[in-house]
């Protein structure tokens, strides 16, 4: 694995979700970037308490400034996130779709999974979907060694085959077995609602959800006879 203390993250969002994940790279030895809309120093305190050791930033410097940039900001913020700051950058998409939260979006019936309607938005961005199938708090309450017995397992799904590995590389040393899933279609194996996104798997549990889910895929679009 890599050496977390040379890669720095920058997360876009600091409400639960990208302080937990803060929290828990920050324990990992990576050097954290944690930036919301507006000025930096409106969540120098959110982030100082929540969040310890990470840096409140702008937007655009934690864009401009990370190895691989985690967005988790509500899903229909997707909008305001620029594609060009973007472009060429690793991403990871923590983001899900709920509709009391995120209102009508008719652009997911356009797509296979909700990371794919944020790529659209984002096409230069070499993006990946994870962490959207934990909770933020058991980011710290279920990470555990490498080789624990009771190590959980997460999924990671990306067309970019560098950013797969490089998001593979940050769920493992956050604590988890990571489980490459793909393809970012296939993204849509643990998304709300679907066995993986209510459950909590190990690694060999997690496969066979994902092989489940790829056949059922399959199926329907298979022609029946």
């Amino acid at each position: 694995m890599s050496d977390p203390t040379a890669t720095t993250i920058g997360i876009l969002g600091a409400g639960k979700v990208g302080t937990g994940v803060a929290r828990q790279a920050i324990k990992a030895g990576y050097r954290v970037l944690i930036a919301a809309s507006g000025d930096p120093k409106k969540i120098d305190l959110i982030v100082s308490v929540m969040a310890p050791g990470a840096i409140a930033v702008s937007a655009q410097d934690a864009m401009e400034l990370s190895d691989l940039v985690v967005l988790s900001v509500p899903l229909h913020k997707f909008r305001t996130l620029d594609p060009t700051a973007l472009a060429g950058k690793h991403v990871l998409d923590t983001m899900n779709y709920w509709r009391d939260t995120n209102g009508d979006m008719p652009e997911l019936a356009e797509a296979r999974s909700s990371s794919e309607m944020v790529h659209a938005h984002l096409p230069q961005a070499r993006l990946a979907k994870s962490l959207n199938h934990i909770g933020y708090h058991e980011l710290e309450l279920d990470a555990r060694d490498a080789g624990a017995a009771d190590r959980r397992a997460l999924a990671v799904a990306s067309d970019d085959p560098q950013t797969r590995a490089l998001v593979l590389d940050f769920v493992e040393h956050l604590g988890f077995d990571a489980v490459d899933a793909g393809l970012l279609a296939q993204g849509a194996a643990f998304e709300p609602d679907t066995p993986i996104f209510t459950g909590s798997y190990n690694e060999a549990g997690l496969q066979g959800e994902l092989l489940a889910h790829a056949a059922a895929a399959q199926a329907e679009l298979s022609p029946t006879h």
